[in-house]
């Protein structure tokens, strides 16, 4: 009669959270698919004069480092700067690798290289295709991410841009270079930055675009992340993390790059070369193309050239990328060169603008995604409160824990003491009588409330660390994916932890509504629960004569410390959608 009203309560509120922070989310069609023209990705060009156009391999490449000190506000400054990090004045000295084509004539086509997610270099970035390139002829430049005091979460793209455009300022002042003929290679992350580039300079020649996001950054990761969760075998409850989680306002702790513009006609108004994998598993390709080629003929343009490349992963490499040496698909690399150099050529493209293998896409873009301020906010308040929870109930334990072993251990010594002077007789031969001292209470719970306490507390604490190994483990099958390696085909913890943790938290739930019930049957027996309270009944409470919970402070504190962070726990469940059946 008391403890079941008690869980229906508890658990209607935890039910309430979950459905209350529910995200709507479509994700359809599924198994959308785009036939392409022809199999053969092969680029080709009406070569009027007969003449044929230099390919890979027709110069010996040179090279060579120049250093610019760029400002954030994307100018330069002679002031030197540190490298991949800001200093006071926010200058990252970029340094950029130039490649030349020896012995080429005349002022030659360029092209700017522009990185992906991480802290590329010009050192380890780009090496081989902008080496092929340059053997064909172009000169090519490698820099420096520019990132100055960013983080991957928090990138500057429209100072990113601004830094790019310096560089290709600088090619179309090089002596060999053509101004009108700087074009950009830009991978993953960059597309994002490609947008600002061309909006602030708009002489821009043409762009490759590989394995591009198009979409914003919310819509274009939760895609990403919903899709993976899916393919590496975690169970669909975890979909609820994806979709809390991409529904954050980040404006509320200063990220504002979610929900950053790149759809535009002036994204996609020059000559374009879209590439992508059939194993990248990062990208709405279906979507994408479609997007591109309605904002590139919005604006136009209608040469745009889409290549699709059978086993090959988000950068066009066969294989698991993490491993060294992954080579590009096989004739990706010859195809953008030939695209690239019969584009600069101002040449007329004689083969199919999209070839290769047919684009596939398993689930629709998650195009209602939007920032939802409250439940941001609350859900900061909750993780927040649960970590500071966490730490002061760890805190007054390990105190607790102590004060035991310190007061036991000196009662241990008295006790030994008291026992050993028992033995000693007194000067008239009769033995002497010490009392032996009393066992202390340190906590001193009362009504098998400590018992239960510590039950519940490691049953929680154990069914969210099977949460967050469940959750490690689809974050992990992640990365492989993206990374181009295989699923597993046992996907483990990550698929049975989300159905055990809903039961068990139930069980949980039960378990408290019971404890609950067990406090108000013996503060009842206490003469609490009556108006007005039984006289001395809270002072006995107070000085531990008469304990509900227990006789000292120390328990009592520790008790309701201890049992409100556990609730904040299940609070913590309820929010990322485990009351959800």
């Amino acid at each position: 009669m008391v403890s079941l009203p008690i869980f229906i309560m508890l658990f209607g509120i935890l039910a309430a959270v979950s459905n209350i922070t529910i995200v709507p989310w479509n994700i359809e069609p599924t198994g959308q698919s785009m036939a392409t023209l022809s199999d053969d990705t092969a680029v080709t060009f009406d070569t009027a004069t007969g003449s044929g156009l230099p390919d890979k391999g027709s110069y010996t490449v040179t090279e060579r480092y120049v250093t610019l000190n760029i400002a954030r506000d994307g100018s330069l400054t002679t002031q030197a700067g540190v490298r991949n990090k800001a200093n006071e004045q926010g200058v990252q000295a970029i340094k950029v690798l130039i490649r030349e084509p020896e012995g080429a004539s005349g002022k030659r086509p360029a092209v700017v290289f522009m990185h992906g997610a991480g802290y590329g270099t010009c050192d380890n970035s780009f090496g081989d295709v902008a080496a092929d390139m340059a053997s064909a002829g172009f000169v090519t430049a490698v820099l420096d991410k520019p990132v100055w005091n960013t983080t991957d979460i928090n990138r500057d793209y429209p100072a990113s841009a601004k830094a790019y455009d310096q560089v290709i300022a600088y090619l179309r002042d090089q002596n060999n270079v053509d101004a009108s003929k700087v074009g950009i290679y830009a991978t993953s992350e960059s597309t994002w930055i490609s947008s600002y580039l061309l909006e602030d300079d708009p002489d821009i020649a043409f762009q490759i675009l590989l394995s591009p996001m198009v979409f914003s950054p919310r819509q274009s990761l939760g895609f990403f992340v919903t899709q993976d969760f899916t393919l590496a075998g975690a169970n669909d409850g975890y979909q609820s993390i994806v979709q809390r989680l991409f529904s954050a306002d980040g404006t509320v702790v200063g990220l504002t790059n979610f929900d950053i513009r790149t759809l535009g006609p002036g994204a996609y108004d020059i000559p374009t070369y879209v590439a992508y994998g059939s194993k990248d598993v990062m990208t709405a390709q279906v979507d994408g193309v479609r997007a591109i080629l309605y904002e590139a003929h919005r604006a136009g343009n209608w040469d745009v050239t889409v290549r699709s490349y059978p086993v090959a992963n988000h950068v066009l490499r066969l294989g698991d990328e993490s491993e060294a040496g992954t080579p590009f698909a096989d004739a990706y690399v010859d195809d953008l060169i030939d695209w690239a150099v019969g584009t600069a050529a101002g040449l007329k493209q004689t083969s199919e603008r999209v070839a290769g293998t047919d684009l596939y896409q398993s689930i629709g873009l998650p195009g209602a995604l939007k920032a939802r301020r409250a439940g941001t906010i609350y859900g900061l308040i909750l993780h927040a409160t649960l970590i500071l929870l966490l730490i002061a109930s760890a805190t007054l334990a390990l105190v607790a824990l102590v004060r035991v072993i310190v007061v036991r251990s000196r009662w241990r010594r008295a006790r030994r003491q008291a026992l050993k002077g028992r033995g000693q007789d007194r000067p008239d031969g009769t033995a002497t009588t010490v009392p032996l001292p009393a066992k202390p209470v340190v906590l001193g719970f009362s009504h098998g409330f400590g018992g239960a306490l510590l039950t519940l507390t490691f049953t929680t604490l154990a069914t969210l660390l099977i949460f967050a190994a469940g959750l490690g483990q689809v974050v992990m099958g992640v990365v492989r994916l993206a990374w181009g390696g295989a699923p597993t085909e046992t996907p483990g913890v990550m698929y049975w932890s989300w159905p055990v943790i809903q039961v068990v938290s139930v069980l949980v739930v039960w378990a408290w509504s019971r404890v609950f019930m067990r406090l108000i049957e013996v503060a009842s027996a206490r003469g609490l629960i009556q108006w007005p309270p039984r006289k001395g009944a809270v002072h006995g409470i107070v000085t531990g004569t008469e304990p509900v919970l227990a006789s000292t402070r120390l328990g009592r504190v520790l008790f309701w410390l201890v049992t409100f962070t556990m609730l904040n726990v299940l609070l913590f469940f309820a929010f990322w959608g485990l009351f959800i059946y």
